[in-house]
């Protein structure tokens, strides 16, 4: 009798998961739901999955709301009526337009409208109105006495009890952003909307027979269904499963060709095994379609980066999908299939951020809008956020809201209402809050998507699914990753800048030489590496100096090495050692020698757990595979999770291992989680990696100029501008006779761009270039005020940052011009008749000084750019020693001063904060320090700027740090502005 059921999914309104709502459900000995969330089917895949675990009739359905106002109600009489009600809210949700009081006609759905609502003259066929058990009486006086025929019970489930309505309601107030103590009735369910005993439903319903049956009758023939084993995903590339087969061997061999010499006995053998595999589990469609992604963007002249563990795949790799050599690295697509996974290994596909959206564009349309969208994602109320939200609803003032969100353990307990805003907010941890969308998931569908979800619109212009990736993968979708990523802008860019700089063309692609070359491998060794894709960060410098690494392999196996996981483990440092001394250890079991021997008995990749798993505990492959997608983050089956935990303990067991040996392996494996790369993953990051060494190492200055044009680095800007000195650059101010929007170089000139200018509009920056290009060089201060629409603010602006400094003009002089000429309005052009030149006027003359203008470039740039931090400090000493000489001065307490860069914060076991602080020196070199607990209860950060540094030189594998006892901020010269 239940046809408008909620769960958490309506969104800041129901307070029940999906699992609580069916386990409620059955307790009631309830044989058919209806789920109904408002303006969404998030859950429906889940509910439908869980009402037949339960023994439950799934009844799909949708409530209809404008803002706080309920329209009606959708129940779908079977999958093509739910596919209605999804097309129907996704057409509203796309066009941005309101539902309309009367809905449009379905063929395979009912609508319910609420008794309370405006009368009907005449409900079309597949219409009815609810009858909440409060509206029974009104039927008495009202029009529907004699004829019951159209109406049906209606009884809403929004929670289970009492206490569930105290959390509906703090939820309404969030969601209508007032104070608790304001909500009206009209935003709030009733407070009785919670499953009754079936006698006591019906019983208000005695009177009314003819209600009860035709709410039985409706139950009778509603239900949806939905096919949890089948592959969702577009079956076929060509239109026909023989011609995807002839077109994809046909692909395969010819990039064989491309990539090896074709008679290349081990390439042919496994591109035929591979091709074999595809083709026995139908993935054909999901390489042609991914290949055909890769042509397009090519032919674009996009570059790209394929990874993923389908980059384990020579296929893929002969289609140019990836540029990962599985026979080089000896890599096996079969470690990522088994017999139970029926989708195939998944595809990241990174592209420049400038030219993903266009590929997605493509894929749109190429795929079609019914078939194609974006991937949703569900953001959920966490941590200090609660406080916030919830802060407000309670009327907390705003400095007592953020005290609670920044000492929560202190402050929960001050008062009755901060322990009942810590009360609710455990009940509403997690749940969720907001739908948002996946970082790049695209799913490609062979039936309509409406089949299986409603969409949205969010403001990145793609419709997208109002459910997140794991329910896609449950239902049997199998998503490709589009993705953005600074790294490859930055390559792209920086051969661009070296053939208008150099008149040089390099080929970015040209892998195999980069590996092979030895001052890349050189620079490699000494962590010269700023600005080079995922290997510029202080902890990975260090990693790649501690493990000297000078190749490709050893910097496949560092990008996994340095992930948290392993780290966190401390197998990092037992990878270092082990590296160092290999001959100083002991496998722990001679399983681990047998299969890990390449990494030292350390598990690096998740191709590693995979073995462990099976050689070690005895997992079989499915099994282990889940545990590998678990630790990546693709894996939300807690039970199932729990069973192949409590299969590995049993199974050492069962082999005689010791507790105690079987506690660290499983240790090392769990510290993966989340965290873990595979071993083609790694190995396309490391390709990335070197082709921004090559870049950097033999066009420094280019590649960093595309480096700061592309933003998203690990540093902030002006890092990347030190490390373009530090290589030999000259670092000018913005110039409009010679700069331009982004930052941009001649010769080994670098311009800081207008872009880095802080409140300068984007129109006036872009307009500067593009008047020059057309119509020269500007003469003077006047001739550009003549050629750009440009009032006083942005005109001191960029007077303040010297920008037209070619005028040999001080800054006191041209501000003095530019209200002159600005201040009476634009001045007309020389041709008019109400032009009149200008009086000269001889100025006396004005101090101007360096510190002053250091001082501008601060305020407008963000970092001086005339002077460096360490000359605008009131001392001259610059350290006892600088970075270079560390490693001569090991075990010795100095003095240092160095310019902070950046702060890691790391937790110790005993929960207190360590961190490791990454400076430069007065050289420009960087250096790292130690801080542990007892030094930062003393001595702690205090902002950025200079520190003077007392501590003790150490040394890890040859790698120097500074180990802190004290740390004081220097002071600087005062502002001369002031």
């Amino acid at each position: 009798m239940y046809l408008n059921a909620h769960s958490y999914y309506s969104l800041r309104y129901g307070t029940l998961e999906i699992k609580r709502l069916i386990e409620l459900a059955k307790e009631y000995n309830i044989k058919a739901l209806a789920l109904t969330d408002i303006n969404n089917s998030t859950g429906m895949i889940d509910f439908v999955k869980t009402c037949r675990k339960n023994d439950i009739k799934p009844i799909g359905g949708m409530e209809f709301k404008n803002g706080n106002h309920h329209l009606y109600t959708g129940i779908a009489k079977n999958n093509e009526g739910m596919r209605e009600l999804n097309e129907y809210v996704s057409f509203h949700n796309i066009n941005k337009d309101k539902y309309p009081t009367e809905p449009k006609t379905f063929n395979n759905a009912y609508i319910v409208y609420p008794l309370n609502g405006p009368p009907k003259k005449q409900l079309k066929e597949n219409e009815f109105i609810g009858v909440k058990p409060k509206e029974v009486l009104k039927l008495f006086t009202s029009n529907y006495k004699y004829d019951q025929s159209k109406l049906l019970i209606q009884h809403p489930v929004s929670y289970a009890d009492d206490k569930g309505f105290e959390l509906h309601k703090n939820l309404r107030a969030i969601d209508n952003n007032i104070l608790l103590s304001h909500l009206k009735d009209e935003m709030l369910a009733s407070p009785n909307e919670y499953y009754l005993d079936t006698d006591q439903l019906l019983g208000y319903y005695r009177d009314y027979p003819q209600i009860i049956k035709n709410t039985e009758n409706l139950l009778k023939e509603c239900e949806i269904d939905y096919n949890f084993k089948s592959y969702k995903n577009k079956k076929t590339f060509t239109g026909n499963v023989i011609d995807d087969k002839q077109l994809l061997t046909k692909l395969a061999f010819e990039g064989l060709a491309y990539r090896y010499d074709k008679n290349n006995k081990e390439a042919n053998r496994r591109v035929n095994n591979e091709l074999n595999i595809i083709f026995n589990l139908g993935f054909a469609s999901y390489f042609l379609i991914t290949w055909d992604i890769i042509r397009y963007s090519m032919s674009r002249g996009y570059y790209h980066v394929g990874r993923g563990s389908g980059a384990n795949s020579i296929v893929a790799y002969c289609l140019k999908i990836t540029d990962v050599d599985p026979i080089d690295l000896d890599l096996y697509f079969e470690r990522f299939i088994n017999p139970k996974r029926t989708s195939p290994p998944d595809f990241d596909i990174d592209y420049s951020w400038k030219e993903r959206d266009d590929v997605q564009d493509y894929i749109f349309k190429r795929y079609g809008h019914q078939h194609t969208a974006l991937l949703g994602a569900t953001s959920t109320f966490k941590g200090k956020s609660i406080f916030r939200e919830l802060g407000k609803v309670y009327g907390l003032p705003k400095n007592e809201i953020d005290a609670l969100v920044d000492n929560p353990e202190t402050e929960v307990y001050k008062n009755s209402i901060t322990r009942k805003i810590y009360e609710i907010s455990q009940e509403l941890l997690d749940f969720p809050n907001l739908r948002s969308i996946h970082a790049g998931g695209i799913l490609i569908s062979e039936e309509p998507l409406s089949y299986y979800t409603a969409l949205d619109l969010p403001p990145k212009g793609f419709p997208t699914t109002q459910w997140d990736m794991y329910v896609a993968e449950d239902i049997g979708f199998e998503k490709l990753d589009i993705l953005s990523q600074r790294g490859i802008g930055h390559i792209r860019d920086a051969a661009q800048i070296i053939r208008e700089n150099r008149g040089i063309h390099v080929d970015v692609h040209d892998v195999i030489k980069f590996k092979n070359d030895k001052t890349v491998k050189a620079q490699l060794k000494r962590g010269e590496t700023i600005g080079c894709f995922y290997i510029e960060s202080p902890a990975m410098r260090g990693l790649l100096k501690k493990l000297r690494c000078d190749n490709y392999i050893s910097l496949v196996a560092a990008s996994s090495i340095i992930r948290p996981g392993v780290a966190k483990s401390g197998m990092m440092r037992q990878y270092i050692h082990r590296f160092h001394h290999p001959d100083d250890f002991e496998y722990l079991h001679p399983v681990m020698k047998e299969q890990l021997e390449e990494t030292y008995g350390v598990m690096v990749y998740q191709e590693d757990v995979i073995k462990i798993c099976h050689h070690f505990a005895g997992l079989d492959l499915s099994d282990a595979d889940v545990l590998r997608r678990a630790m990546s983050g693709k894996f939300r089956g807690h039970d199932e999770m729990k069973r192949i935990v409590d299969r590995f303990f049993s199974n050492c067991k069962e082999r005689g291992y010791s507790e105690e040996l079987t506690k660290e392996v499983w240790r090392q494996i769990d510290s993966f989680a989340g965290y873990s790369f595979s071993k083609a993953h790694s190995a396309s990051y490391a390709v990335e990696s070197f082709q921004s060494l090559f870049l950097k190492a033999y066009f420094p200055l280019e590649f960093i100029t595309a480096v700061i044009n592309n933003f998203g680095g690990f540093y902030h800007t002006w890092v990347y501008f030190n490390e373009a000195r530090r290589q030999g650059a000259k670092i000018n101010l913005p110039c409009v006779n010679h700069g331009a929007y982004t930052t941009s170089i001649k010769g080994k000139e670098i311009y800081v761009g207008f872009i880095h200018i802080a409140n300068l509009e984007y129109k006036i920056g872009q307009e500067i270039e593009h008047e020059r290009k057309l119509n020269g060089e500007f003469i003077d201060l006047e001739d550009f005020i003549k050629r750009l629409p440009i009032g006083i603010e942005q005109l001191v602006i960029l007077i303040r940052t010297e920008a037209f400094r070619f005028t040999g003009k001080t800054k006191q002089e041209l501000l003095w011009e530019a209200h002159m000429f600005l201040n009476k309005g634009k001045p007309s052009p020389p041709n008019s008749l109400f032009y009149s030149k200008p009086k000269s006027f001889v100025l006396p003359k004005l101090e101007q000084s360096n510190i002053e203008n250091a001082y501008d470039e601060i305020e407008f740039i963000g970092f001086p750019v005339t002077m460096t931090y360490f000359e605008l400090l009131k001392t001259d000493f610059r350290g006892e020693i600088l970075a270079k000489d560390m490693i001569n001065n090991v075990g010795k307490k100095v003095r240092m001063v160095g310019h902070l860069v950046t702060i890691k914060y790391v937790k110790t076991v005993k929960k207190e904060w360590m961190h490791f602080g990454t400076f430069l020196d007065a050289s420009g070199e960087f250096f790292d320090s130690v801080h542990f607990p007892n030094s930062l209860q003393y001595y702690p950060f205090k902002g950025k700027g200079v520190y003077l540094i007392l501590g003790e030189v150490t040394s890890e594998f040859d790698f120097p740090s500074l180990t802190l006892e004290k740390l004081a901020k220097l002071p600087m010269k005062p502002d001369p502005r002031e």
